[in-house]
């Protein structure tokens, strides 16, 4: 079971970082009054037994988000259809989320992105690096502080349980700095190790070492995790508190979950892995591990969510801060959050083609818990495309300059699967484009 965690958080590091760049964007005075296509992917998807269900919401310039549905919450014949309103595990998609959090501080003048991290958490004032972080656990003292930028944009030199190796990784494992849920089995195992708080969770990270000095190398990284922590202590209240008075409660994202309640199960999909070609239920609706009270909000990986609330989450970005007049953000705070903000000459690795990604295709930088490109692309997005993805397939982006959004929601690991990204990309491009004319 393990090793199926680790592949789809493994599959998220390689993938999701291009996701914005998969999909094709359309001319921006493009309007959609329906996406036939795309809805013919999705039925074909299903009904050719790749996915029980999938949704998508497509945002054009001035048009409400389109929803495009498939399928059902489950294998089961008598799942309920999904929709707007279903709920997916999102996985690394809180990122973003949990990094707009923290740039509200920043607006708010508690954080600054410079700040060590140490002025908040002053375990963090001697952290040491490995000198041989495949081999041992020797160390050196860090020449350098991490700041609110290297949480931020995975430049502090933090591991991650889905990518390190090694003796650290078998340090990650003993002390439970492992923040992801993957079914109820996994998370009898891992549960009685892992911190009891983001306190304490943050407390514990401080006494690990580092696999590189901060600010030098992008190494993606429970970064995000720990700037939840940052952002519990500064506003002075429980993490998820924040983000629901800051970010939900405003934007009237009202499906966004850090445990789903009894009300709202009946709307959460099953999340499958494959044997073969056979689709195996990995953490069913029924007993989902996230309808348990998480150890702690996981900030890099923990949300349940609707397609209707992450739309809501990226129209805000889209619109500079704000939806149907209630401002959340101001426009600079959103331009700075969305902006390359990988520390001077460090770059974004991007990922192999091979892996669905497009290295070498579109120039990407680093903003806030999300990649951003760097340059136009003809026909794919414009500069500025900010986003990500989650490790069960789902799919995030907004193109502030051609004022695109869209997200995706599936639930399946390993999330390169089927060439999804790819056949959107296609299919968007043949419902949009004609659209246009």
């Amino acid at each position: 079971m393990r090793r199926v965690m680790m592949t789809g958080g493994a599959m998220l590091a390689l993938l999701s970082a291009a996701a914005p760049a998969q999909i094709a964007q359309p001319r921006a005075h493009a309007s959609v009054a329906g996406l036939p296509a795309t809805q013919a992917l999705f039925d074909s998807y299903v009904r050719t037994g790749k996915m029980p269900g999938i949704v998508a919401a497509i945002g054009t310039p001035g048009q409400p988000a389109v929803f495009v549905s498939a399928g059902r919450t489950g294998l089961e014949p008598d799942a309920p259809a999904v929709g707007p309103d279903t709920l997916w595990r999102v996985y690394s998609m809180t990122k973003p989320i949990t990094a707009m959090a923290a740039m509200i501080l920043i607006e708010d003048g508690k954080l600054k992105l410079d700040q060590p991290v140490s002025d908040i958490y002053p375990a963090y004032q001697q952290m040491r690096v490995l000198t041989n972080p495949d081999a041992s656990l020797q160390t050196r003292p860090a020449t350098r502080p991490i700041t609110i930028r290297n949480l931020l944009t995975h430049t502090a030199g933090l591991g991650y349980s889905i990518t390190t190796k090694g003796p650290l990784l078998k340090e990650y494992e003993r002390l439970g700095i492992v923040p992801f849920a993957a079914n109820a089995q996994v998370e009898a195992k891992v549960r009685p190790t892992r911190p009891v708080s983001l306190q304490q969770f943050a407390e514990r990270v401080a006494a690990l070492p580092l696999i590189a000095e901060p600010g030098t190398k992008w190494s993606y990284s429970i970064g995000l995790d720990v700037m939840a922590a940052v952002v519990e202590k500064v506003a002075g209240m429980p993490f998820e508190r924040f983000v629901q008075t800051r970010l939900f409660t405003p934007l009237k994202m009202n499906s966004s979950y850090w445990q789903v309640p009894a009300s709202a199960a009946n709307r959460l999909v099953s999340n499958y892995t494959f044997l073969g070609d056979r689709m195996v239920p990995i953490d069913p609706a029924a007993n989902s591990v996230f309808r348990q009270r998480p150890s702690f909000p996981y900030g890099g990986a923990g949300l349940v969510m609707s397609a209707r609330d992450y739309d809501r989450f990226l129209q805000m970005l889209q619109n500079g801060g704000q939806v149907d007049g209630v401002r959340v953000m101001k426009p600079e705070t959103v331009r700075l959050a969305m902006s390359n903000l990988l520390p001077a000459g460090v770059t974004y690795g991007s990922v192999s083609g091979a892996t669905g990604g497009s290295a070498g295709e579109v120039p990407t930088g680093f903003g806030a818990g999300g990649s951003v490109t760097l340059a136009d692309t003809p026909g794919g997005p414009g500069k500025g495309t900010y986003g990500w993805g989650g490790a069960a397939g789902t799919i995030a982006y907004v193109d502030p300059a051609r004022q695109m959004r869209g997200v995706v929601m599936v639930n399946y690991f390993p999330a390169d699967r089927y060439p999804l990204r790819r056949d959107l990309a296609a299919t968007l491009h043949q419902d949009l484009g004609h659209s246009a004319k």
